[in-house]
């Protein structure tokens, strides 16, 4: 088989693009197809994954100015952006996407096979929380709204067109159904979960890793140290720098607000961590929960979206309920880490590793591509 990988975009790195790097691991040669990409936004990972996406095919957005800064106002015209690539010499098409700029638009002769990993539905289309508030503007919204009418349009129709889909949980197989009247088959992604648990429960600070964007509740867990007196230690890549210091100015002093850091200290951090606190709101799956478990690390998450497939409750982890300061601070007055077996921890996260997401993808594609070219034997 010749495979060709496509994905939105390559900006931010993500749990979208952790699959997409995973994927590259295994179809090496697999060029990535994309709107265009960023490598300065890549940040401690650069160096990785310019060794990794050696073959990066951009599309016209490539030229388009301030694309960093604009990158959700560009969603009106980026159905336009995927239409042009040919993918006539490739026998597979795996599109790993988010839907943020339809790469499912693409176009292919009927016998290239077309699998989708769907991240999730587009969250701005279908009223979940999304981390870039620049559609909900007064100056953008009545633009937005008729911009988002259209574009709802053209995804389920784009929708259509792959052979077969793969969510990357039962949470967003459930959406795929609603929004696009789509099957799924689950898969989850790939969670690097380290190479042992720590030995003892417990320890000295809470932590919060995931990107600092509104969606994630950074807030939350910030307010609710603040009001504990808790020690936090804030890990993610900010969405701009007036996003940083929005958080810095919001710490209090028990809390710490690291931004990026490299692999080797994140490992570390999980391990050494109390608990994992994680109220991202409507998560599609979360991958920061299963690395936390992972290291032997419990999770405290909001009752909501992927964590409630991740998590299990009183033995990995505990939910709180509402996404307020008032129901995580009443949490955490009563969580006991030590209470936690890091052994149970581990042994939960090993069911999302690496090699069981490789293992099945592959599987995934050599089942369905053989499907594909029975169906065009007389």
């Amino acid at each position: 088989m010749k495979i060709a990988l496509v994905h939105d975009y390559l900006k931010e790195y993500g749990g979208a693009e952790k699959v997409l790097e995973a994927l590259s691991h295994i179809w090496p040669p697999a060029p990535i197809y994309t709107a265009f990409s960023l490598p300065s936004k890549w940040g401690v990972h650069r160096q990785r994954l310019e060794k990794t996406w050696r073959h990066v095919h951009t599309s016209w957005a490539q030229k388009l100015p301030l694309k960093d800064r604009l990158t959700s106002h560009y969603t009106a015209i980026s159905p336009l952006f995927f239409e042009n690539f040919n993918f006539n010499e490739y026998d597979v098409v795996f599109i790993s996407s988010t839907g943020a700029y339809f790469p499912r638009g693409i176009v292919v002769k009927p016998q290239t096979l077309v699998i989708n990993y769907c991240h999730t539905p587009p969250r701005f289309l279908y009223g979940l929380p999304a981390g870039n508030l620049a559609r909900k503007k007064l100056y953008w919204r009545p633009l937005s709204a008729f911009v988002n009418s259209y574009l709802r349009v053209i995804d389920f129709n784009f929708a259509q067109r792959p052979d077969c889909f793969i969510a990357n949980s039962q949470n967003v197989a459930n959406r795929i159904t609603k929004f696009y009247r789509r099957d799924s088959s689950v898969i989850y992604p790939p969670c690097d979960i380290g190479d042992k648990a720590k030995s003892k429960p417990g320890g000295e600070f809470y932590l919060f890793v995931s990107r600092l964007s509104r969606s994630k509740r950074p807030d939350l867990a910030i307010k609710a140290a603040n009001h504990l007196q808790l020690p936090l230690k804030v890990i993610g890549k900010p969405i701009g720098k007036s996003t940083l210091d929005q958080y810095r100015r919001l710490a209090g002093p028990t809390v710490e607000i690291l931004g990026e850091v490299t692999d080797q200290e994140l490992d570390r951090l999980y391990r050494e961590a109390a608990a994992l606190i994680f109220p991202s709101e409507q998560e599609d799956f979360g991958i920061a929960p299963v690395e936390a478990m992972g290291r032997g690390t419990p999770v405290i998450a909001l009752r909501a979206g992927g964590p409630l497939e991740t998590i299990i409750e009183a033995k990995t982890g505990q939910f709180f309920d509402r996404p307020t300061t008032t129901s995580l601070v009443k949490l955490l007055k009563n969580f006991k880490p030590q209470n936690y077996s890091p052994a149970a921890c581990r042994h939960q996260a090993q069911k999302f590793s690496q090699s069981q997401f490789k293992a099945q993808i592959k599987q995934f594609v050599k089942t369905k591509y053989q499907e594909h070219q029975n169906s065009f034997v007389k």
